[in-house]
């Protein structure tokens, strides 16, 4: 990505993305559209009622992958072959740790986070059986991303979505097998994707090891843990991992707030964010695509070729949310009829506004996943947190003061003040990023 013109290598790059994107909310989507149609309103509540937890521990763990290709990408741009392949190994080793003490200990907590996040009484067991298969298939979702990741960093955006889609079919399918025919409720929803995500992750390792023999392990010293390398990818991907995290700090706060609304309105916040998150899959892939385009940018002395990318990819994303705001703005009811009979009145006027609301501030939002992941991509993970946390006390602000006064039409109002205040940090944050590294350029060729 350090040659040739920009934009379509922006697009071609980022279109695989954008569909693998697709694919893992199309697991959530669909897990919510089969609940809700076949086990009911209060099914529906319980898987939603705890997806801000879900993204808080899974978010964790997709950015730290993200941070942990980062590094991957910066040594394939800059040809260091040698040190990439030892970036690999190490990462996959801590993969194996991290993956299984936040497993345990997310289970172990499963119970005590639903009680403090006000979960209603009349859908609390279905959603501890839930989230608890949820948090035990935390390795899988581990191993799938940072795989994905470390092939994505070589340029492939292609390969992980075709093992995404393999797998995307056989969750519906298993979601059908398990709800229906075994009856095992909404656990049966969580026990169809973690093994559907397994697949995945299996996949992508037996390709990796055998269409990329650059990763692949030359040598005892490939192989060994790397103590000065594994600070390296810490340093990078906690960072990203807790920017989530801290931004689902703010999230939690905002569904505890709707928790305390009522089952009809989780069961409306439910349909919505399914909604709201298939359409945003855009913002999310041109950002990572833009993580990797500049740390190959990066590590190849190019500052200036940066720049033009982040103008062109902006420009993508306005067009998108433009046609996205026309489909959302006419069709939002007819997409939560996914999730719940016509009759249901209620949720249906509460989803629709809940969407319309979203898809005005779309822009704000596409911004944000440009920046922050181009700041991410050029080694200021630290930074980036930072807009995290701006994320977290609009949310908070908003649970705290706007719910309680306007009820429902608050909750409607918290993802787009958390992605204005992110923006207020990151615009001038980047500037600041790229000032730097054009100095670091400049004295490197000097």
């Amino acid at each position: 990505m350090t040659e040739g013109a920009i934009f379509p290598l922006i697009f071609s790059f980022t279109l695989p993305l954008l569909l693998g994107n697709i694919l893992q909310q199309t697991y959530s989507l669909i897990d919510a559209a089969i609940v809700g149609r076949f086990l009911g309103i209060n099914s529906l509540a319980s898987v939603g009622a705890s997806t801000s937890v879900v993204f808080l521990i899974l978010g964790f763990c997709n950015g730290c992958c993200a941070g942990f290709g980062i590094p991957v990408a910066q040594k394939f741009g800059a040809r260091d072959y040698a040190t990439m392949r030892r970036y690999v190994a190490v990462g996959l080793q801590l993969a194996i740790g991290m993956s299984v003490v936040i497993a345990a200990i997310s289970g172990w907590l499963c119970r005590d986070i639903l009680r403090w996040m006000q979960t209603p009484a009349n859908i609390f067991d279905e959603a501890f059986d839930y989230l608890f298969v949820t948090f035990l298939g935390i390795p899988c979702t581990f191993f799938y991303n940072l795989l994905a990741s470390f092939i994505r960093a070589l340029g492939d955006s292609k390969t992980p979505f075709w093992f995404l889609l393999l797998s995307t079919i056989l969750n519906i399918f298993l979601d059908l097998f398990c709800i229906l025919t075994l009856g095992w409720g909404v656990m049966g929803a969580a026990i169809a994707t973690v093994v559907s995500q397994s697949v995945s992750a299996v996949l992508c390792y037996l390709y990796m090891l055998r269409k990329f023999p650059i990763l692949r392990a030359t040598s005892p010293d490939d192989r060994k843990f790397h103590a000065g390398l594994a600070r390296v990818l810490l340093a990078m991907g906690v960072p990203m991992g807790l920017q989530f995290s801290i931004t689902a700090i703010g999230s939690i706060m905002l569904q505890s707030a709707n928790n305390a609304l009522g089952t009809v309105c989780v069961a409306a916040f439910t349909a919505a964010i399914r909604v709201k998150m298939f359409f945003m899959c855009a913002f999310e892939s041109l950002g990572i695509a833009m993580a990797t385009y500049c740390g190959q940018n990066y590590g190849a002395g190019k500052p200036e070729r940066i720049l033009r990318g982040i103008k062109i990819s902006a420009g993508m994303m306005l067009a998108y949310a433009a046609v996205t705001w026309g489909i959302l703005m006419l069709g939002s009811r007819t997409f939560t009829l996914l999730f719940v009979d016509s009759t249901e009145i209620d949720i249906l006027n509460h989803a629709e506004r809940f969407l319309h609301i979203s898809c005005s501030f779309f822009p704000t939002v596409g911004l944000l996943c440009i920046l922050r992941y181009s700041i991410q991509g050029v080694g200021f993970s630290n930074l980036a947190m930072f807009s995290g946390v701006s994320e977290m006390i609009a949310r908070v602000l908003v649970s705290l003061y706007v719910v309680p006064v306007f009820g429902f039409a608050g909750v409607c109002f918290g993802d787009p003040m958390a992605w204005i205040a992110a923006d207020l940090f990151l615009v001038p944050a980047f500037f600041y990023v790229f000032k730097k590294i054009k100095r670091v350029n400049v004295a490197a060729q000097g």
